[in-house]
Order: C-alpha cells, then sequence, then structure tokens
C-alpha cells in the first residue's frame, strides 16, 4: 500500500495576495477567514481588496492563542452558523493547523491555505498539530482531507522575521534526519525510498541557497535563492511528510520536541528551532561513544538552532533525568530504528549536549 496526499494545487508567487480572488472564487465565494492581527496586516489591503473584486463574502476571525481542541470546536461552529463554504486560514503554524483540523470535521467545507511564513511545512503537511492551552503538543491529527489550495505570497515572507525561515529551514532538515535512519533495516520501502529522496532534495537547497534565502530575507527581499528556499521549507518538507505505507515512520526528533513544548522555559523557542536542539540529541543517540554528525552541527549552527537548553527548575540532572522519562515514541518504530531508544539513551544524549560547545 502507498498513499500520496498533497493539496490540490500550490502557488508561491511575489505579490499573489492582490490576485488571490481569482484563485480562490472557482472554490468559494462565501468565507470563514481564520488569522492573527499581523499576518492580517501584512496580507492587507490587497487581499481583502482581491476578494471584494472577485465578489467573495468573508467574515473574519482571530485564533487567540494555540491551535487547541477548543479553537478547533469554535471555528467549526462559527463557520456552520455563517454558512461559508470555505475555511480561508492566514498565518502561520498554529492558524493553518487549526483551519485544516477544523475543516476536516465539517462536510462540504473546503480549506484554503495563505501561508505568510515559512516556519514550517503546516500549510502542506497532512496532519494538524494540536496543543493544549499552555501549548503543551497533545496530539499530531492525521487528516482525511487536504486543503484545495495552498497560497504564498514570497513578498510577505521577505518582509517576515528572518528567525522564522531559519526555523523553516531546520525543521525541514529534520525529515533527512529523521527518515533516513530507517532505511538500515527497511529498504523495501517506496514510501521510505520517497520520502528520503524529498529530503535529501531539501537539504541539498539549504546547502545551495540556504546562506543566499537568509540574506535576501534580512534585506527584504524577493530573489531566486528566497523562493526556492521557500519551496523547500513548504513543499518538500510536505511532500517528505505526505507519503505513507503500512511501515510507521515517525520523526524521532519530533517526537523530543513534542514533550519540550511542555517546558514553559522554551515556549518563546520556536517549533523548528525545538526541533533543531532534537536533533542534536538524536544525533548524539545515534553515535552514544562520539561526536554527532559533524554536517548536522554545521547546519544547526549556520541557520542559529539552540544547542543547550536554558535553565531549568531545580537540580539539573534531574531535570533532565525527569525530562527523558517523559518522552514518548512508539516502540515498533523504535525497534525498525538503527539506534536505542531508552530513557537511559536520551538521558545521556542530553547531558552530552550540556557538554557540547
Amino acid at each position: 500500500m502507498l498513499a500520496i496526499k498533497s493539496p490540490q494545487a500550490y502557488l508561491q508567487q511575489a505579490g499573489i495576495r492582490a490576485r488571490a480572488g481569482e484563485h480562490i472564487r472557482p472554490l468559494a465565494t462565501h468565507l470563514r477567514i481564520l488569522t492573527s492581527p499581523r499576518a492580517w496586516q501584512a496580507v492587507n489591503p490587497e487581499l481583502t481588496q482581491s476578494l471584494e473584486s472577485q465578489g467573495i463574502r468573508w467574515q473574519l476571525e482571530y485564533l487567540d492563542g494555540e491551535c487547541t481542541d477548543e479553537a478547533i470546536s469554535q471555528l467549526q461552529a462559527n463557520t456552520a452558523e455563517q454558512g461559508a463554504e470555505a475555511i480561508l486560514a492566514v498565518g502561520g503554524g498554529r492558524v493553518l493547523d487549526c483551519a485544516k483540523a477544523a475543516g476536516d470535521g465539517l462536510d462540504k467545507v473546503t480549506v484554503i491555505n495563505f501561508a505568510t511564513v515559512a516556519a514550517t511545512c503546516a500549510a502542506w503537511s497532512p496532519i494538524a498539530i494540536v496543543y493544549n492551552a499552555q501549548g503543551g503538543h497533545l496530539r499530531s491529527q492525521p487528516l482525511r482531507h487536504m486543503p484545495a489550495l495552498v497560497l504564498v505570497d514570497s513578498e510577505i515572507i521577505a518582509k517576515s522575521d528572518v528567525r522564522y525561515l531559519k526555523a523553516g529551514i531546520v525543521d525541514a532538515l529534520a525529515k533527512w534526519y529523521e527518515f533516513r535512519p530507517y532505511q538500515r533495516h527497511n529498504p523495501d520501502s517506496l514510501a521510505l525510498d520517497l520520502k528520503v529522496m524529498a529530503a535529501q532534495r531539501a537539504v541539498d537547497a539549504y546547502q545551495q541557497w540556504g546562506d543566499a534565502a537568509v540574506e535576501a530575507n534580512q534585506q527584504q527581499q524577493v530573489t531566486f535563492a528566497l523562493e526556492r528556499i521557500i519551496d523547500a521549507n513548504i513543499v518538500l518538507a510536505g511532500l517528505a511528510n505526505s507519503m505513507r505505507d503500512t511501515l510507521p515512520t515517525p520523526g524521532f526528533a519530533h517526537a523530543i520536541h513534542n514533550r519540550l513544548t511542555h517546558l514553559p522555559q522554551l515556549h518563546h523557542w520556536l517549533h523548528g528551532e525545538k526541533v533543531g536542539f532534537s536533533l542534536l540529541v538524536q544525533s548524539f543517540m545515534e553515535q552514544p561513544e562520539g561526536e554527532p554528525d559533524a554536517v548536522l552541527v554545521a547546519l544547526l549552527r549556520r541557520f542559529d538552532a539552540p544547542l543547550q537548553l536554558p535553565a531549568l527548575p531545580g537540580d539539573r540532572a534531574a531535570a533532565l533525568h525527569q525530562l527523558a522519562s517523559q518522552i514518548r515514541f512508539p516502540a515498533a518504530s523504535a525497534a525498525r530504528l538503527p539506534f536505542e531508544v531508552s530513557p537511559a539513551a536520551l538521558e545521556k544524549a542530553l547531558i552530552a549536549t550540556d557538554h557540547f560547545s
């Protein structure tokens, strides 16, 4: 069995916010818009003018906080009460995931994603990440239905904080470092091969254009390099997540990340930054008696991923021991990895990051 789930269409272009209505109208003329104040300001007045020029009606809703079960239910209720044909999500990962999860539970409601940062592959990914109100990870919810359309305006990305782009690069890097180890014990999985191929293309893009894209973002300029990296962060990383067969291959670094979201001391870290630190932990586990992967470390440093945890409450050793014991990963998937997955191995790797410079 091989399954590939992807949006029906992806459009990335400078200034596309001013023509969004032309692409949305064939899908829906009555929208529920979910966004955040900052994202809504970034796309306007061009987006609303484009919608109005196409005769598209809409009502606006702001996501206040995390993508929680409560927020998802509220958006579903508001969309149904409005009678909207589609949910247009404008923003970053929390907004996009909330819209995907809400739309997935509504009949005959289309989801359209407009990503305003390239910090994750949430616009494309076939899952929605659900958190509690404090930002702690609850679950990664598979979607039955994918968005009908993903829009990305590279002018908006160019004007966003470069920290988001760097975090998106590191999050996409994880796909290569998380999926490739499974191949050692599972050489005949086509879905796994395709995941690794897409992830490898992303790594190649970062090696070739990553620095130039970061510089363009810092200068708020749309360049070929920036557009290639936007597509790598969203499309290639999303593709790597989109292919499935009967072999479950969850990302181990993301499992570490999921527990890190419950630490208040890390709430200011972006998703990709938590993933970057988690990749370092995984690398120490792969090389329990040696140094972490030098290429990985160079990439993490190149894109400013944090390599050490901040101060934690109480005794440091006890805090790391507790953290290691709280990280959860499916035993069946752990058995398919070529390194030991255990609380003891995790604790040893976490301690190693404290002494790594």
